[in-house]
Parts: C-alpha cells; sequence; structure tokens
C-alpha cells in the first residue's frame, strides 16, 4: 500500500479551524483520539492469539481471532466515517484494507478447517513464532496517518499470523510422518503414503474463474492438507504394527527374548520371546491389528492365540488359561483375545509373547521400544 510522502503535512494545511472551537481543546481531543489507537494498535499487535492456536485451546483461540477480525471490520468502516477520511489517498487506503481485510476472513477459514482436521489428528501443539514482516513498520511510517497505520499494521500482522499458523501444521504433520516412517523402516514394515505428485485428476477444460483458486493462499491450504493426509496415513499404519503392549494393568518384563539360563534344566537355552508375568485371568490384547489365524494348543506353549497382521508378521500369545477370539475373527490394535495363564511349559502364570517373521522369531522388544517412541511422537 504506497500513501505518498509527506500527506499529512498536505492534510493538515487543508484544514480549516472549526469555528468556535478553542484550539488547545481541539488538539487535545485529537491527542486522546490518538492515544487510543494507537493503544487498540498496539493490543492487536501483541495479541498471542495465534501463537496459542495448536495449543489444546482451538475453539476458544478460533473464537478469539474471529472477533478480532470483526472488530478490525469495525475499526475500518469506523475509519471510514471519520471526517479526514473524505481525501482521496485516504479513501483508497481504506478501501484496499477493507479488501486485505476480506482476504484475512477468507484466509482464516481454511485455516479453521485445517486446526479442526490438525486437531482430530491429535496435533494440538506446536512451535509457531509470528513476527510481524520485516517491512511492516517501515510501511506504516510512510502513511503519515496514525490511524490508518495501526489499523493497517494490524491487518498486516494477522495476515502473517495465519500463514504462519498452515505452515506451522505442515512442518508438524511432515514432522510426525517423517518419524513414523523412519521407525517403520527400522523394523522392516513397508510404509505406503499419499504422492502429493501423483492425484488423479479429470473434468471438462473451462474457463479459469476470477476466486481463489490458483493463489497463494490456496496453494499453502492445499499443501497443509496435502501434509495432514500424509500424517494420516502413516499414523493408520501403526494400527497393524504390533508396537503396542498386549498386557495392562499389574505385570512385570520377568523373561528377554535370547540365550537364558532355562528355568526346568538350569541350562542355557534361547527364548523366542518376552514374558510378561502377571495374575492368571489377565486380559491379552492384540498387539497390532490383523486376522486370528491359529487358536489352540502347541507343545511347549500350552494355550495359544496366534495373530497374523497385515505386513505379514505374526503375533503369537503363549501359556494362556483362555480364549477370547476365534479362528477368522478379524482383530483391532487392544482387542481382546485371551487370558493369562500358566498352561504348556511354564513355572506360573504369565503371558510369553512373540513375533515371527517368514515363521522365524524376531526380538519383540526392538517394536515395543519403537512402539513407545511412537507413543511420544502422535501423542
Amino acid at each position: 500500500m504506497a500513501i505518498k510522502a509527506g500527506f499529512g503535512k498536505r492534510h493538515r494545511q487543508q484544514k480549516k479551524p472549526v469555528s468556535g472551537i478553542h484550539p488547545a481543546i481541539f488538539y487535545g481531543m485529537f491527542a486522546l483520539l490518538f492515544a487510543g489507537n494507537v493503544f487498540a494498535g498496539t493490543a492487536l499487535y501483541l495479541s498471542p492469539d495465534i501463537a496459542r492456536l495448536l495449543n489444546g485451546r482451538t475453539e476458544d483461540v478460533i473464537g478469539a481471532y474471529e472477533d478480532r477480525i470483526a472488530q478490525m471490520r469495525v475499526e475500518i468502516d469506523r475509519l471510514h466515517s471519520r471526517s479526514f477520511a473524505q481525501a482521496g489517498d485516504i479513501n483508497l487506503q481504506l478501501q484496499e484494507l477493507a479488501q486485505q481485510q476480506e482476504v484475512l476472513f477468507e484466509q482464516h477459514q481454511l485455516v479453521k478447517a485445517l486446526v479442526d482436521k490438525a486437531d482430530a489428528l491429535g496435533i494440538a501443539a506446536a512451535d509457531i513464532v509470528s513476527p510481524a514482516p520485516a517491512q511492516s513498520l517501515a510501511l506504516a511510517s510512510m502513511t503519515g496517518n496514525a490511524d490508518v497505520d495501526a489499523t493497517a499494521l494490524g491487518l498486516e500482522r494477522m495476515m502473517g499470523e495465519t500463514q504462519m499458523a498452515m505452515h506451522g501444521i505442515a512442518q508438524v504433520a511432515s514432522a510426525r510422518t517423517n518419524e513414523i516412517a523412519a521407525e517403520m523402516r527400522q523394523l522392516g514394515i513397508p510404509l505406503t503414503l499419499p504422492d502429493p505428485d501423483d492425484e488423479a485428476m479429470g473434468g471438462p477444460l473451462l474457463p479459469a474463474a476470477d476466486e481463489l483458486n490458483g493463489t497463494p493462499m490456496l496453494d499453502d491450504a492445499n499443501a497443509v492438507m496435502s501434509a495432514l493426509l500424509r500424517y494420516k496415513a502413516a499414523r493408520a499404519s501403526l494400527d497393524g504394527a504390533p508396537v503396542h503392549m498386549p498386557i495392562a494393568g499389574n505385570f512385570r518384563q520377568s523373561s528377554n527374548f535370547g540365550n537364558r539360563r532355562d528355568p526346568f534344566t538350569g541350562g542355557r537355552a534361547f527364548h523366542s520371546g518376552m514374558d510378561f508375568a502377571a495374575p492368571s485371568g489377565t486380559t491379552v490384547m492384540s498387539a497390532a491389528a490383523g486376522v486370528v489365524t491359529y487358536v489352540g494348543t502347541r507343545s511347549g506353549y500350552g494355550m495359544v492365540v496366534e495373530v497374523t497382521h497385515e505386513s505379514g508378521l505374526v503375533t503369537r500369545y503363549a501359556h494362556l488359561s483362555g480364549y477370547l477370539a476365534r479362528e477368522g475373527q478379524v482383530v483391532n490394535t487392544g482387542t481382546p483375545i485371551a487370558k493369562v495363564g500358566s498352561t504348556g511349559r511354564s513355572t506360573g502364570p504369565h503371558l510369553h509373547f512373540e513375533i515371527r517373521k517368514a515363521d522365524e522369531a524376531i526380538n519383540p522388544k526392538t517394536f515395543l521400544d519403537a512402539g513407545k517412541r511412537l507413543g511420544a511422537v502422535i501423542g
């Protein structure tokens, strides 16, 4: 918004003293009005609403921000009604401010939709810093009118905040997606994510509409939505990975995977899973989504339930006292499938938990440790 330098000086030269009003009273009233506008502009400038936009108070903060937009609209309308706004340059300035205010409202609506989507995916906090653009103060100081300056500065500040909010959501979603992908690669589990450059498109060729389509604002919003969709897919993949604890409540880990002293012979022997000592009857849960592919007994294991997961991994739950699932049943992460017992080659009630790949036992601790780290990532 370009305002001619020296406008304030010419404007004061055009002003004629109002008959009957002492100059001291006139300038005193102007000083009070100026102070009020500066205070309002400063309040808008320093408001920390967007800094808390993704900090677990979504509805309250969005409502407060919408109030700020409404207040900005009232301020612009008030400036239009002021007597000094009759000059041509000021009217043009205020028209531009009104147009930018409408763009701000549309931008805020996009941010609101994206924040709702992010909140549904568990993104409730982000380190968003939204400093005023470097040129803001320089532009404001050139207008020569404190009322317009404060409003323009607040408007520009708010537009920068909403853009920073969009970028903040995208950054958090992308960072979490990358962390999930890295953990899944370490576990050898393939992860398929939507490719933002490989979208199915079609439709008749129509003239371009002069709306938001193709604007940087909409492009930014689409980029944020793409990042959220990739994060949603990455997060959903965790349901099919056996990275979740198969038992809860009162239990303790009583044996690790690998070579150990055999509790019956006293010699060295290989242990193909992890043991969790718990009271008999404690609920055993599926460590990931999948299909129950075996319910029965196996030599040395006693009563067993096995679940096959989409990745091809199989989780085995042994030494059970009872079954809560049947073969062919589709289960989710945390679905109760059995009860802790001491059947088979066992010295006491506990859950023997195995993860098998191509019918070979692999260390469950690697998966459960990854689950802990991923739990911290996704909250």
